[in-house]
């Protein structure tokens, strides 16, 4: 709802705008990867692209913040290349961010806010991605967390430190912001308020020109709008699958093997014999004594326990080892002397003095070798088939790292080599809609994404059954198609261009008309372009927001204008134009009573302190000066664009 209000009281359009709560920076920064490693092209490490204050952050920390911001959003985006991460501004924000974190940690440590050793330890044993298997904080699987990132425990732990003097620095700005109620009574109003209008659409298509432009004309156009044609990275992936099936009989076991294993697991086949019991322990001898008297004169055991404020416990099956394990050899001896339906004698464990029933005796019989001999055949031929493969993994690997190619490798095998279309990073096969990389694939594509092209690498898919040798066979760089390749895509683009343009001018001569007294829809007909008919509009805001966002542009605009007003708006795309006309607005009201009046107080409150937050941010840049490098910074944007 707050961002409702913002969108449509501080855009000039009504076009929604972001709202940067500072508050959740700390967490930000806690939780991003920055690596503070490596060199790069002609910019060295020592570099800087900006000092903040006395700290400065140098062109290497923004190449690795780049990078791992275009992996965050290749999380949503898969296709997302760098060229175009930097053409929508990408990297600078990265550096704003940097810049801000760096204003926000040195100001801290100025003003003698600290965040040491023990502090930064008790947020680190916080993220779930560092528990072991038994869900505690695990060193091990920290360091290997951040070693897959490849980020060292230095700069992870500065990351923690500088997100924990945010913390302390902005937390108190935000807590606590409160907006008056008279504000959030007109805000809450505001909801009820409804708005009449109408909406004309003049699409670029009834104005696009018919022909072909000369190759000249289409060629600069090209030129101009080379980033509106860049084609995502591909990739053609090439790869072998072996199994179980690849192996050769070695994996059969022998007789030999087959009685060795039954001599070793001997007890396993041997008679054995199981029980379910029932168990009351008390306090002393004479009680458990009592006790089973009374029982054996004819009461049952659970009655007994009940008179004497004690429960029976329900056990098995359990072997007598198994028992003695739990009570005592003494109280599973006696047990596994008494029959079934009998009780055993008492006896003691370091719990008490144990009163049980035998419930149900289960024997099994002694098994032979000859009746057992497939169930362990099995076993060997699993075991050993996991280690075959496992041996035959690593010599693989072994040879990987050699240089042995990937066509030797199957060779080797006896396999085939596969070879993909090629694949964008969403695993979809390019200029194939619905079309998608093999399954077998699937768990090492991201990978192949990353990977020099042909160096081969070993995956394995199924854990100790299928293992998969690929490489990167082909590799075409994220860039402009050419135009030869695309001319008909061009030509539809520049006649949406042409059209758009068109269409603005008729969306200036309808809006003179309208502000001449001329209603929407007679200044739409008067046009000698076949358009569509005008689209009337009767909402309130409370029905707008009950959209969460999801509205057209125009709709924002008019909930934005003036009363009596008409104006036009750009549609996305090369599309076409809208025109606006506001009739009417009818005020609503809204009691202070109203769910919505407390709503609204809340996240007028929340909106309030990110102001604060935002305030800081802009004080602290200006008390501690900012000087940025503009030559390194256009050195990264090279390096990152790969044109050093």
């Amino acid at each position: 709802m707050l961002q409702f209000f913002r969108r449509f009281f501080q855009s000039k359009l009504g076009i929604p705008l972001t709202l940067a709560f500072l508050a959740l920076i700390a967490f930000a920064f806690a939780s991003s990867d920055v690596a503070n490693t490596g060199t790069f092209g002609g910019v060295a490490g020592g570099d800087r692209v900006a000092v903040v204050g006395g700290q400065k952050i140098d062109s290497a920390d923004l190449v690795a913040s780049a990078r791992d911001a275009l992996d965050q959003v290749r999380q949503q985006n898969p296709n997302m290349s760098m060229e175009a991460f930097i053409a929508q501004g990408g990297l600078d924000d990265v550096l704003d961010q940097m810049i801000d974190r760096a204003a926000i940690a040195e100001y801290a440590r100025r003003h003698g806010l600290r965040a040491g050793e023990n502090l930064v330890n008790s947020e680190i044993i916080t993220f779930p991605q560092f528990r072991g298997p038994n869900g505690e904080f695990d060193t091990t699987t920290f360091r290997q967390a951040l070693g897959a990132r490849g980020i060292s425990e230095a700069t992870f732990r500065n990351d923690i430190s500088q997100g924990l003097l945010a913390q302390q620095l902005l937390m108190p700005v935000v807590f606590g912001a409160q907006a008056p109620d008279k504000l959030a009574t007109r805000y809450a109003a505001l909801l009820q308020e409804r708005r009449r209008g109408s909406i004309a659409m003049l699409p670029s298509s009834a104005f696009a020109p018919e022909g072909t432009p000369d190759d000249a004309a289409l060629k600069a156009f090209y030129d101009e709008n080379r980033d509106d044609f860049i084609r995502p990275e591909r990739r053609v992936i090439r790869y072998a699958v072996f199994g179980p099936e690849d192996l050769d009989a070695r994996i059969e076991p022998t007789d030999e093997e087959i009685a060795a294993r039954y001599e070793e697991d001997g007890a396993r086949y041997a008679a054995s014999e199981t029980r379910r019991l029932s168990q009351l322990i008390v306090p002393t001898q004479e009680a458990a004594n009592a006790i089973r008297a009374r029982v054996t004169g004819g009461g049952s055991l659970e009655a007994a326990a009940r008179e004497a404020g004690f429960d029976v416990a329900a056990l098995g099956p359990l072997s007598q080892a198994e028992y003695a394990a739990q009570a005592s050899a003494e109280v599973a001896r006696a047990a596994f002397a008494a029959g079934r339906g009998e009780l055993a004698a008492p006896a003691r464990s370091a719990l008490g003095w144990h009163v049980v029933r035998v419930d149900a005796v289960e024997r099994t019989p002694a098994r032979s070798l000859a009746q057992v001999r497939g169930e362990i055949a099995d076993t060997l031929r699993t075991e050993k088939r996991q280690r075959a493969l496992a041996d035959l993994a690593a010599s693989i690997e072994e040879q990987l790292t050699d240089g042995v190619s990937l066509g030797d490798i199957a060779g080797q095998l006896g396999v085939d080599v596969e070879t993909t279309r090629p694949l964008l990073a969403s695993g979809d096969v390019y200029g194939a809609p619905g079309q998608t990389a093999p399954e077998v694939l699937g768990p090492a594509l991201e990978t192949a994404f990353q990977m020099i092209e042909g160096e081969p690498q070993l995956a394995e898919i199924e854990r100790g059954e299928t293992y998969l040798v690929f490489e990167a066979g082909q590799i075409v760089e994220s860039a402009a198609a050419p135009l030869a390749e695309i001319r008909d895509d061009v030509i539809a683009a520049w006649r949406r261009d042409r059209g758009a343009a068109a269409a603005r001018a008729a969306a200036d001569r309808v809006l003179e008309r309208a502000k001449e007294g001329t209603s929407l829809a007679a200044a739409v007909q008067a046009e000698e372009t076949a358009l569509p008919g005008v689209e009337p509009v009767n909402l309130t805001r409370q029905q707008l927001a009950a959209l969460q966002g999801q509205f057209p542009a125009p709709l924002a605009l008019l909930f934005s204008m003036a009363q009596g007003t008409t104006k036009k708006l750009e549609a996305p795309d090369d599309n076409g134009w809208y025109v606006v006309d506001l009739d009417e607005i009818e005020a609503g009201e809204v009691d202070r009573e109203d769910p919505v009046f407390a709503q609204v107080k809340r996240e007028l409150g929340s909106a309030i302190g990110s102001e604060y937050a935002d305030q800081l941010r802009l004080a602290l840049r200006q008390e501690l000066g900012v000087e940025r490098n503009e030559t390194a910074i256009e050195a990264v944007r090279k390096q990152l664009l790969g044109q050093n």
